[in-house]
């Protein structure tokens, strides 16, 4: 959010008192929200909102040069936040801890949009008992070359699954290209339980969808299937929630669905401007989703039943890395998202004669999570492009190292 000089405005909500600094800065050029429309548009779906983030600790995913620039992933909550948001701290595996933002009610959400955050990323746990899920998730992550209709089928495979094991699926847009199915679980079992049940779901959507579906970690792998990614069940893992604003230039929003739209719906179609006029005609779609607890016996029965996972080969070199079974080379490691894209157009011009060899899937360019935000990492699988004419892994076109400067718990100091 780019800076602005216009004064601040004080919103009355509910008897709470919420500033709004620079409320004309502008966020969306495209559509032409301001910060003060966001605030608006979370104040007309705040039911729904709340039902999704409310309650929860979350992350707190500020945009504080626009959508145009990389965000910064707060975890701390702001030492100065009002009495009106509560906290609950976090303790991660790492031996970290964090004091996070807990919001429950509509001045919550001004606030939050007030610090420049556009989506609500909040964790799968109740601030009452932060080590037990209520909620697993499903995420539906297209591979490039997946059209949207390959992602509805992988859904009712997975809605399918969730039924033979006595949960209840409740689907809504990612906001961006995919699909999230959210299910409400008792909260009985522990994030290793949550997630090896998530892992089981997507093995056994695979295995009922294969070719469309994929539940292999490892990108290179994929192919144009949809990946179910199971690991956004992991402890220090989070997901744009219902009625979360995306950062996308018609500012895109994450929209819960019933299964009879999902086929028809598309991702386009909902955004701060439509989903406030879709909430107040229809109703919130998830709106009974509380009332649909259910257990993960089955899913970890079928856990048992089917094994471990294929556990990927190690490197004969005593260092205990992961050993790619594709011929994957990296092409480079940069700060933004145009850089990483550059640095690609500049390997595909060197070489520029294997280009059309290559499927969409075997270019790979992921937005990875460093201490406080994303870095990004190119890389290149050249399985489809003959032996003898693939280059060898070349010195990076980009070497950035976004933990440079770091400095870990219990690390020595010079």
């Amino acid at each position: 959010m780019s800076p602005s000089k216009t004064p601040a405005e004080t919103l009355s909500i509910a008897g709470t008192e919420v500033r709004i600094s620079s409320p004309d800065k502008m966020v969306f050029p495209e559509p032409g929200l301001t910060k003060l429309d966001l605030v608006r548009y979370y104040l007309s779906v705040a039911e729904g909102a709340l039902r999704g983030a409310g309650g929860r600790p979350m992350v707190l995913k500020r945009f504080p040069k626009g959508i145009g620039a990389e965000p910064f992933f707060q975890k701390r909550v702001p030492e100065n936040h009002p009495d009106f948001i509560d906290t609950a701290t976090l303790h991660y595996a790492s031996g970290t801890s964090a004091e996070e933002a807990v919001i429950r009610d509509a001045a919550g959400l001004a606030w939050v949009v007030n610090l420049g955050c556009l989506d609500l990323n909040p964790h799968p746990v109740r601030a009452e008992d932060l080590e037990h899920p209520d909620e697993l998730r499903v995420d539906l992550d297209p591979m490039p070359g997946v059209d949207w209709s390959q992602i509805v089928d992988v859904a009712y495979v997975a809605r399918e699954v969730l039924d033979d094991v006595g949960l209840a699926g409740w689907p809504k847009t990612s906001g961006s290209r995919g699909l999230h199915i959210l299910v409400r679980i008792a909260p009985q079992w522990s994030y290793r339980d949550v997630r090896l049940a998530a892992e089981t779901l997507a093995r056994e959507v695979e295995n009922r969808a294969p070719g469309l579906a994929t539940a292999r970690w490892w990108k290179e792998e994929r192919g144009e299937s949809v990946f179910v990614d199971f690991n956004q069940n992991a402890k220090d893992r989070t997901v744009a929630s219902a009625y979360s604003i995306r950062p996308l230039p018609d500012a895109r929003v994450s929209t819960p669905l019933t299964w009879d739209e999902v086929r028809s719906a598309r991702p386009e179609q909902f955004t701060v401007l439509t989903v406030p006029g879709r909430f107040a005609d229809m109703g919130d779609p998830h709106a009974r989703i509380d009332d649909a607890v259910g257990t993960l016996d089955a899913l970890l029965a079928l856990a048992a039943e089917l094994g471990p996972a294929e556990k990927a080969p190690r490197a004969g070199d005593g260092s205990g890395r992961r050993q790619s079974v594709m011929p994957l080379i990296e092409v480079a490691r940069t700060r933004t998202k145009p850089e990483a894209l550059a640095a690609l157009g500049e390997w595909k011009s060197r070489h520029a004669g294997l280009v059309q060899d290559l499927h969409p899937a075997d270019v790979m360019v992921d937005g990875m999570r460093g201490s406080s935000s994303l870095w990004y990492r190119v890389r290149v699988n050249l399985q489809h492009v003959p032996e003898a004419e693939r280059p060898e892994q070349e010195e990076l076109i980009a070497d950035y190292d976004p933990w440079e400067g770091r400095v870990w718990p219990g690390q020595p100091t010079s």
